[in-house]
């Protein structure tokens, strides 16, 4: 377990510093002053002083944060920001610094990406076995098919099949596939199984080739993709109530998805330990993106909320509104931080 805490704090240091820097470089190179840019949460261990800059690293490597000037001023210290500050630079200029965070976890996914497909087996959506009696089978579906869309989404990966499947919850799926160079349409309603508590086409697909050269680029594009929509489907779900609590996962829950990672490819060696964290540090990455990219306090979406809003009526909300309403999202963020890892703990140790 030692060594899965270590991967697991290499991996979200990773993507802290890559988030928070995205953030820096964007405010850094249109003149917004950065009081302090620091990495993990708590005490400090380490800190110098740069220009207008305190950089530091802190004890609980667990967080980050890229503090700009006169980001959540309060009333009576508005007058004392000048043009450098985050409250006084224009508005398209808050809204590049504000996206780039995100911006910069799914730039690094794609360029993990890129090295995972280039040194990994492509898993290729072509039907290897169909169970007895399955809607793929009835529907005219063959071993050798490979899926080319489902429901009007084009598919590269045989994890998008599943995906699409497990959230049409058994509507009508209509499928595009190929058969000795030839194109075939189908459409199949996927079958309930009691057992699994869940719906099924009915089709164990996989096959596995590599990718070589510049294709890379635009599988690495296909993979960061498929991690994209993940994510955002299953926070569908999740606002749905169609997830329960123990479906959510914090520190504590991720730590114990890497351990169970690095057992399960451990006797394999160290190139299999290596590319599975790899897969899991690009699905981070673009779930740290999508997270923060959502409109609520505090988060950057939250923000980016206010500034489009300005965009559109040509007003400014009053930056003490907008910090007061950042200050209640922050203080429901830590409570919901605090619940997910006892639940954590919790869920772990039944």
């Amino acid at each position: 377990m030692a060594i899965s805490v270590i991967i697991f704090f290499v991996i979200f240091g990773i993507l802290v510093t890559s988030h928070e820097f995205g953030h820096f470089i964007i405010a850094k190179s249109g003149g917004i002053r950065v009081n302090e840019f620091f990495v993990g949460m708590g005490p400090t261990l380490w800190k110098k002083k740069k220009g207008d800059t305190l950089y530091s690293i802190k004890l609980l490597p667990i967080g980050g944060a890229c503090v700009f000037d006169g980001m959540d001023p309060v009333e009576e210290e508005k007058e004392s920001y000048d043009e450098h500050s985050f409250l006084n630079a224009s508005v398209w200029r808050r809204i590049a610094t504000l996206f780039a965070g995100p911006f910069a976890n799914f730039i690094i996914a794609y360029i993990l990406a890129v090295v995972l497909v280039s040194f990994s087996a492509w898993n290729f959506p072509v039907i290897n076995e169909l169970t007895e009696d399955s809607a793929a089978q009835e529907a005219g579906m063959q071993p050798g098919d490979k899926i080319i869309s489902v429901d009007g989404e084009k598919v590269y990966m045989a994890g998008e099949v599943t995906l699409i499947s497990q959230f049409a919850e058994g509507s009508p799926m209509d499928i595009i596939y190929e058969r000795d160079g030839k194109t075939y349409e189908t459409t199949l309603t996927p079958k309930y199984s009691e057992e699994a508590g869940r719906y099924y086409m009915g089709v164990y697909l996989g096959e596995f080739g590599e990718i070589k050269g510049p294709q890379a680029l635009k599988y690495a594009w296909y993979e960061v993709r498929y991690y994209f929509k993940t994510t955002y489907r299953s926070l569908a779900l999740l606002f749905k109530g169609k997830l329960s609590k123990d479906d959510v996962s914090g520190p504590v829950g991720m730590v114990k998805i890497v351990d169970d990672a690095y057992q399960e490819t451990k006797p394999y060696g160290i190139s299999s330990v290596i590319l599975t964290m790899l897969s899991l540090t690009v699905l981070l990455s673009v779930n740290l993106g999508v997270m923060n990219l959502l409109p609520l306090p505090a988060l950057d979406g939250g923000r980016l909320v206010f500034q489009f809003i300005e965009v559109i009526f040509g007003k400014k909300v009053p930056p003490e509104k907008e910090g007061f309403v950042h200050m209640i999202g922050m203080i429901a963020l830590l409570g919901l931080m605090v619940f997910v890892l006892f639940n954590d703990i919790t869920k772990f140790t039944r």
